[in-house]
């Protein structure tokens, strides 16, 4: 016969009465349930992770390893997550992924009915993971969003400040210049002082619940010179490991909201755990990977000479199989020299070598009076702003900067699982 029985994952600090309620009942048969009580939330990502099915995971919602990853954990492990507790403060459990929330003077009702409406029993064909079920979180931003990279040492920062500060000059509409590299250079080169706040704390803020427009904009520091805010990055470039995937999507939609338009300065690495079997490596790139999969265009930034248009066009053919539209890349040759020879040959060179769906012909800038700007906290030169702006500006007019579907790889096990009894029934 099919199990029929539910499969339950419990955290919650010790005795907290609902627990034991809980565990009572399915100790005594009161409720078709096993309940397994976890201790940590490391133990709870431990059982997710392991060939059990479970059909939903209860949180205490004082639980100090609730957030959205958790959530996110046991939602994408076909588990629902139902909280217990009183709503408290800015954590909503609707923006924190969670299925449903349960009064802690728990009724046997009230937590059969919340089974029945988002749970499914073990051996149950309808047994699906969170691809099918799952819902974000966090409420989309209606920003735009502009992402300029590329390989280290090609002056991507500079040409991201440039761009910011022709994007505000160029309408009433509120910037924001967010510094998303590993090594975050913005902070200095903006005279940025004590280096906080910044995204850390952004970050943070938005692990087990949402800020306001006006918190967010408290983080962000004002340039009143070019018209643009920044948001300073990582204060040490280990700092990454305390930045949360789902945390960090979150925060970046709150940057959407609050600013209409985020140009995010951005390492161009976007390796997965798809591409080289690390988790780690996928979180380490989390930043990169969220602001260049949202962004309407992509300035993919190289240097001049042979070496700098190979590590280019390395570079856009990586984003391109990342899942960025070709039609979105502003390919942008800098630091070009004088005189024919350095700056009408290497973009003609660029041209023939460029993949045919990068529709956007690549520019040449120079990096002149540029170093002077930043010290003396000064306008950046139009020479490097108007040229990277003319070629970005129609892409954020045009339908082709919307993020186009991509298909998404079925990882094994997510789909739920069969009982031995139900494949005998269908083969027979």
């Amino acid at each position: 016969m099919r199990a029929d029985r539910y499969v339950l994952l419990g955290l919650a600090p010790a005795r907290q009465s609902w627990f034991t309620t809980v565990a009572h009942w399915s100790h005594t048969g009161t409720i078709a349930a096993d309940f397994l009580k976890c201790q940590s939330a490391e133990e709870v990502r431990a059982r997710l992770a392991s060939e059990q099915v479970f059909s939903a995971l209860l949180v205490d919602m004082v639980s100090s390893g609730l957030d959205r990853d958790l959530v996110d954990l046991a939602r994408r492990s076909g588990c629902a997550v139902l909280l217990v507790g009183e709503a408290r403060g800015r954590l909503d459990w609707r923006q924190l992924g969670a299925d449903a929330l349960l009064d802690p003077a728990l009724e046997r009702a009230d937590l059969l009915e919340a089974l029945a409406r988002h749970a499914v029993t073990v051996g149950d064909p309808t047994l699906v993971s969170a691809s099918t079920r799952r819902e974000s979180g966090a409420c989309a931003g209606s920003g735009t969003v502009v992402a300029v990279c590329g390989p280290g040492g090609t002056g991507a920062s500079t040409v991201a400040a440039a761009l910011a500060q022709g994007l505000a000059r160029a309408g009433d509409r509120r910037v924001l210049l967010a510094d998303l590299c590993l090594h975050a250079e913005q902070a200095m080169l903006h005279d940025a002082g004590d280096l906080g706040p910044s995204v850390q704390e952004l970050v943070e803020a938005h692990r087990i619940a949402t800020i306001t427009t006006d918190d967010a904009r408290r983080l962000a520091h004002t340039v009143p010179s070019r018209g643009y805010d920044l948001l300073v990055g990582l204060r040490r470039s280990r700092g990454w490991a305390a930045l949360r995937p789902r945390a960090f999507e979150a925060s970046f939609q709150t940057l959407r909201a609050t600013w209409d338009i985020v140009v995010a300065d951005t390492d161009a690495d976007v390796e997965g755990e798809a591409d080289g079997g690390s988790a780690d490596v996928e979180e380490r790139n989390v930043m990169a990977r969220t602001a260049l999969g949202e962004a309407q265009a992509v300035v993919v930034v190289g240097a001049s000479g042979l070496k700098g248009l190979h590590a280019l066009l390395r570079t856009a053919a990586e984003l391109i199989a990342f899942g960025v539209a070709p039609a979105r890349i502003v390919p942008v040759v800098n630091r070009l020299g004088r005189g024919r020879r350095h700056t009408v040959h290497p973009l003609r060179a660029l041209a023939d070598l460029l993949p045919s769906a990068i529709t956007t012909p690549a520019i040449g800038i120079s990096e002149r009076r540029v170093e002077s700007a930043f010290i003396d906290g000064t306008m950046l030169p139009d020479a490097v702003v108007d040229p990277v702006l003319a070629a970005v500006g129609p892409l954020l007019a045009s339908p082709h900067g919307q993020r186009e579907p991509t298909s998404v790889a079925v990882s094994v096990g997510t789909l739920g699982r069969w009982s031995p009894d139900d494949v005998g029934a269908t083969a027979s």
